[in-house]
């Protein structure tokens, strides 16, 4: 199904002109080697171009369509019409040590004789000048002088650094003439000696690919790229089959499914990545905007458009209304694919794989956003809250991996897209976060925090239902009619709070530091201790404040007429959440109304 998918958004890019046909790949080239008709090679220039990385304009390799990239083993094995210096040229960087300079010299000549021979092969009986340029070039040239050549020797750090190398010949680029494309086509579809059987992806009879193409650019995967369709070990094998005979994919399919999903990879604007996973999504069509519009409300990216302007196309689509976003019309009805990868040494493993109508997936984000509204801190801008500050929210910030687990990001976003009830692990992570972590932070990153963490317990509750956190307890502010006993519980520790940074502005510890943990686990040892403070407290405020010192008698009084003075001997852990959501309210109604003052 996944790879079903994937062959489909091949073909759809294909129809809009966005991605390579088959045989061919879009690659970074850094540099151009001109020939002349007799082979000779007369000079090199860079084609990087200035293009924008990390809001800076820099100078990059420039993509081109060349044939497609040959699967790279031990061995020598070269690409056709494009390379790197030590294939098409048969130098390369010298290693740093004498024993490991010694052994790159020894093999430089054999890539170059895989690209050679390769070249030759295919062009010798090509009718094109610039065929019969190339094969000249590779016949004559010389290996002992190479890195000498007047045309090489300029450019030699450059050259030798790693990037690609393309020829060109009388003003135009060898991989584009007419005749040496087709001879190319004919060579890829005509390629190897597999047996032929019917695809699992397509249905149909076909060549069988033995080695699926890499894929490129998996956060955490290999440099050189991990494979998702792969049978490496002998234990992977059965009845005699070896590779991917297996699971016998077509040559078009393999090269269809990967070449989409290195296509989705490096569209940066447009995937997320969440712990170990990177997530790629697609709509059937291959329209951008269909990304777009995931891409804010879901993982929180910035967009060309108010929050607020998003948020109502989004209403609009899960609603079944057809909504105009980037000159696109977008349908709530059109088939989204949701996908989720990890590296694993040199293979890929799919964490989830989600596929709905558009306007269900986003109804489904919507309705997790809503249980996660909850009143911000005044500093806080942020409207939403995207999977990956969920997740931060169960690290510990002060640990050298700060990595969420990949397990729960996986189960996490599998819970949001299909609407079902949140992982157990969530809770426990957050619930040891609050119980762990300090007060001792900036005052902004503090009330940040903790927003999370509210926010995390009530969405929590409100998918995942338990009769000791009703929903009175479960809302967007402070809801002073709650007689639920450990919200009210939580609100009047933060009152307590409130009382002892009133009289002591200057503490650098208050109560929660010392006291939170234990107050809402076993009340009845803790807040007979927190009264007395207090008391303490509010004489030394009404000496100076008698207005302030008013107020918080009243709210202390209001509270203890809700608890008639009576504290359970312990909580239950959906109790503590109880409490923990009084205190957050409680923290932010104190505090915003000072500063709305």
């Amino acid at each position: 199904m996944i790879l079903q998918a994937l062959v489909r958004h091949y073909e759809d890019l294909l129809e809009r002109n966005s991605i390579s046909p088959p045989g061919w790949c879009e690659t970074d080239i850094s540099y151009a080697l001109y020939i002349d008709d007799a082979g000779n090679l007369t000079h090199v220039s860079s084609v990087k171009t200035e293009q924008l990385r990390s809001k800076k304009m820099v100078l990059a390799p420039q993509k081109m369509r060349v044939p497609a990239a040959v699967t790279k083993t031990s061995g020598a094995s070269s690409n056709f019409l494009y390379e790197s210096s030590k294939y098409i040229l048969g130098i390369d960087r010298p290693k740093k040590t004498k024993q490991t300079e010694k052994r790159s010299i020894e093999r430089t000549p054999k890539y170059f004789t895989a690209c050679k021979d390769l070249h030759c092969e295919l062009l010798k009986d090509v009718d094109s000048p610039a065929a019969q340029a190339l094969v000249a070039f590779f016949e004559k040239w010389d290996l002992e002088i190479a890195s000498s050549h007047p045309a090489i020797k300029p450019e030699l750090e450059e050259i030798i650094s790693g990037g690609k190398l393309v020829f060109r010949y009388q003003g135009k680029y060898i991989h584009e003439d007419e005749a040496i494309a087709k001879k190319w086509q004919e060579h890829y579809w005509g390629k190897g000696e597999n047996p032929q059987s019917v695809c699992l992806v397509t249905g149909k009879r076909a060549l069988i690919e033995s080695i699926h193409p890499p894929i490129m650019g998996v956060q955490g995967a290999h440099p050189a790229g991990a494979r998702l369709v792969s049978f490496n070990e002998p234990a992977f094998c059965s009845y005699g089959k070896e590779q991917n005979f297996n699971a016998p994919t077509s040559q078009y399919a393999a090269f269809a499914y990967t070449t989409a999903l290195n296509h989705l990879i490096a569209d940066r604007e447009h995937t997320a990545s969440i712990s170990d996973t990177t997530v790629l999504f697609w709509a059937e069509g291959a329209e951008p905007a269909y990304q777009g519009i995931v891409c804010g409300a879901f993982f929180g990216k910035a967009m060309p458009y108010t929050k607020e302007e998003l948020w109502q196309k989004v209403s609009a689509l899960t609603k079944g209304e057809t909504v105009t976003l980037d000159e696109a019309k977008l349908d709530p009805n059109r088939p989204f694919y949701i996908l989720g990868i990890s590296p694993k040494k040199a293979r890929l493993s799919i964490r989830f794989f989600y596929q709905n109508t558009f306007g269900q997936i986003l109804k489904n984000v919507k309705a997790h956003q809503d249980r996660l509204e909850i009143i911000r801190p005044s500093d806080d801008n942020y409207l939403t809250l995207p999977p990956w500050r969920l997740l931060q929210a169960t690290v510990n910030m002060k640990s050298q991996d700060k990595t969420p687990k990949p397990q729960l990001a996986g189960d996490l976003l599998r819970s949001i897209l299909t609407d079902t009830r949140y992982p157990a692990t969530l809770l426990n992570g957050v619930v040891l976060r609050i119980r762990a972590e300090q007060t001792k932070q900036e005052k902004y990153e503090k009330e940040a925090r903790m927003r999370v963490h509210a926010a995390i317990l009530k969405a929590y509750y409100l998918k995942n239902e338990h009769p000791d956190v009703p929903k009175e307890v479960l809302t967007v502010a402070l809801n002073t009619e709650s007689t639920n006993i450990p919200y009210c519980l939580g609100r009047l520790f933060a009152i307590y709070e409130g009382i002892q940074k009133a009289a002591n502005p200057d503490l650098n510890a208050t109560i929660k530091d010392k006291y939170f943990n234990s107050a809402s686990a076993t009340p009845t040892v803790i807040f007979p201790i927190l009264d007395n403070l207090s008391k303490k407290h509010l004489k030394k405020i009404r000496t100076t404040k008698t207005g302030l010192a008013v107020y918080y008698e009243k709210q202390v009084a209001e509270l203890a007429n809700k608890l008639d003075t009576s504290y359970p001997n312990t909580l239950t852990l959906p109790q503590q959440g109880s409490f923990q959501l009084g205190y957050y309210h409680q923290y932010i109604a104190l505090y915003q109304k000072k500063e709305e003052k």
